[in-house]
């Protein structure tokens, strides 16, 4: 969902459709977070996405082997 609404961002007036509206309540909540702590790079280029991006494939892993761990 990251990904769609990033590349919603290049297209104008693409978020402001359903789909868009729907994917901005989902998504910006959690960017918020990474957005306070990362300014964008020379004021235009916004890299949260990309670290929340990597901060989710850091949990999903971290579950997997919790899981793992606990059920073999």
């Amino acid at each position: 969902m990251i990904v769609i609404y990033v590349l919603m961002s290049w297209v104008p007036n693409l978020r402001e459709n359903f789909i868009g509206e729907l994917l901005t309540k989902l998504v910006e909540p959690y960017l918020s977070t990474f957005r306070r702590f990362i300014p964008p790079i020379m004021g235009m280029l916004d890299i949260s996405p990309i670290i929340a991006l990597f901060v989710l494939q850091f949990i999903q892993g971290g579950l997997v082997f919790i899981i793992r761990a606990l059920f073999s």
